[in-house]
């Protein structure tokens, strides 16, 4: 009785909420429109992430170095989300949610999702030690700052605290771009990018790309870090950040959502009988 009330009511006969109808379906399609691309344009996409987040790692340490409060960095550093998302550039992170949506929906291929994943991973990084590079050569004022923020992260322990800040930072993310995604308010989308950066570089939540971009940039200004233990850091960070933002936020939406799945994988499963009758 519940659902078919929801039905008259609604302006559609779809079995969810009409809002929850218009932003599946904008989900749906922009994940595909992301799968769909060729391999230049995902690497060219991932490298400009890579350097446009940095202007949010600029932020983050000039509010640091004089301030030092993690709290008041972490709003400056939302600078990186807003660039990222006027300038229509992605980090790896950003790609678990309607990406994986449109998979799950037939509108897409695993394969075509772990070539988005590869690309966008690899040129964020690409990007991010380009941008610190040049960073680390105009401030060299920094170069302290830049070594305590490294070691944060570097020197944290493998354990349940840093698993579960990287699980958050993961989710953290996917839950900004999710937000995003279900507004067609450019303000609204802008408040969600300052959130993020505020919660992502203000709690010093473990997040792959982010921090890795901080770790270069100590690297680059000859603090005794090496790539090896950088990598290390990275590889059970990505790990999690990826467990975070799939299961917290993308499989619960998917969950919530499963009869519009269903609808969708169904409208792009090829009809048998006119798949027969273009054969004859």
């Amino acid at each position: 009785m519940t659902d078919d009330r929801r039905r008259e009511i609604g302006s559609t006969d779809a079995p969810a909420e009409d809002e929850l109808v218009e932003s599946f379906d904008a989900t749906v399609e922009e994940g595909a429109e992301r799968l769909h691309r060729t391999t230049r344009v995902v690497l060219v996409t991932g490298f400009f992430g890579g350097l446009e987040v940095g202007l949010g790692v600029m932020a983050f340490l000039a509010v640091l170095t004089e301030t030092d409060s993690h709290l008041l960095a972490g709003l400056a550093f939302g600078i990186g989300f807003i660039a990222l998302h006027l300038a229509h550039s992605e980090l790896f992170t950003e790609n678990f949610l309607m990406p994986v949506a449109a998979v799950v929906a037939k509108e897409g291929t695993p394969l075509q999702l772990l070539k988005l994943w590869g690309g966008t991973l690899v040129a964020n990084l690409v990007g991010g030690w380009v941008f610190m590079w040049l960073l680390v050569q105009a401030f060299p004022e920094w170069h302290a700052t830049l070594a305590e923020s490294a070691h944060h992260f570097i020197d944290a322990p493998f354990g349940l605290q840093s698993i579960v800040l990287a699980v958050l930072g993961g989710s953290t993310i996917t839950l900004m771009g999710r937000m995003q995604q279900g507004t067609d308010s450019d303000p609204a989308k802008l408040v969600a990018a300052v959130a993020g950066g505020f919660l992502l570089a203000g709690l010093q939540l473990f997040h792959s790309i982010l921090d890795s971009l901080l770790v270069f940039g100590a690297i680059q200004s000859g603090e005794h870090i090496t790539y090896g233990q950088w990598l290390g850091w990275f590889g059970y960070t990505l790990l999690f950040n990826v467990l975070g933002g799939l299961v917290l936020v993308t499989a619960l939406r998917l969950f919530r959502t499963k009869e519009l799945v269903q609808d969708r994988r169904q409208d792009a499963a090829p009809d048998p009988e006119r798949a027969g009758s273009e054969q004859v």
